[in-house]
């Protein structure tokens, strides 16, 4: 099977340079335009692994994400945002990146390149036949995504992935594969660019698609948020009262009782 990387293709502007600033933006921007329209082409991938995530979660399971680089920050970014938004327990969504919590902030040179280590972090979180990985790589060659996803095949353990490349190595080991095309980057090869934004809206849609499908949303309300700051709590008030149709007042006295928005609102009506 042939297999090209688009996203380590030539940008098609030249001497950026000696561009300026408007056009620079300008560019930029039409560039990032395509990125919903390439995701658009890949919802019917996306809907089935959101629909085996949405599966594995109800049986017990656990999502974990896993990638290097940008990509695996992005994963880490997703899980870490699950537990405030949706009020799951911290361990339910996990993102792990090559080269460990380090390289969040700072490039662990060449963890990426180890096919072995993923699985060795899998297997520190107790990876089991009920949870899902997610494998993410703009590129589609990671050694450390492979590895992983190599592994939790043999392992009998469900697997999808992320990626900007048609027909990559990566893709071709995922059991439910996510291939959003998005082309040569505005800068040659730097594919936190529209294929790092490929990937953060996917993962916007799978884990709140899922989260939505576990019934941790009412109407469109996050009614199951953790109360972390002002602003929240002001939030929390607010839902009460449109939800219950009583003052403010007394959408404040619930919240403090009751500590969750869901409980608030069903108390009240018991």
């Amino acid at each position: 099977m042939s297999f090209t990387r688009t996203t380590e293709q030539s940008s098609k502007y030249e001497h950026l340079e000696k561009m300026p600033v408007s056009e620079l933006l300008q560019n930029i921007n039409n560039e990032d335009k395509t990125v919903p329209l390439a995701i658009e082409r890949a919802l019917p991938q996306v809907e089935k692994l959101v629909e085996t995530v949405t599966k594995q979660l109800k049986l017990g399971g656990r999502l974990f994400y896993i990638g290097a680089g940008t990509s695996g920050r992005l994963g880490v970014v997703d899980a870490s945002e699950c537990p405030p938004t949706f009020g799951v327990p911290f361990d339910l969504v996990v993102g792990i990146i090559a080269g460990g919590d380090t390289a969040i902030r700072k490039a662990v040179e060449f963890a990426e390149d180890d096919k072995n280590q993923a699985w060795k972090d899998l297997n520190d979180c107790n990876i089991n036949d009920k949870d899902i990985v997610i494998g993410i790589a703009a590129s589609g060659t990671t050694p450390y995504v492979i590895g992983g996803l190599d592994k939790c095949n043999e392992n009998n353990i469900t697997t999808g992935c992320i990626t900007c490349n048609i027909d990559s190595p990566l893709a071709e080991i995922a059991q439910y594969p996510v291939e959003v095309i998005t082309g040569p980057e505005f800068v040659t090869g730097s594919s936190r660019m529209k294929a790092g934004t490929a990937q953060k809206l996917v993962l916007n849609m799978i884990s709140t698609a899922a989260m939505i499908q576990l019934g941790r949303v009412k109407g469109n309300k996050m009614v199951d948020m953790q109360l972390s700051n002002h602003k929240l709590v002001d939030r929390g008030v607010r839902m009460i009262m449109d939800e219950l149709n009583i003052t403010r007042e007394e959408a404040t006295i619930l919240l403090e009782k009751h500590k969750n928005v869901r409980n608030a609102i069903d108390k009240y009506r018991i």
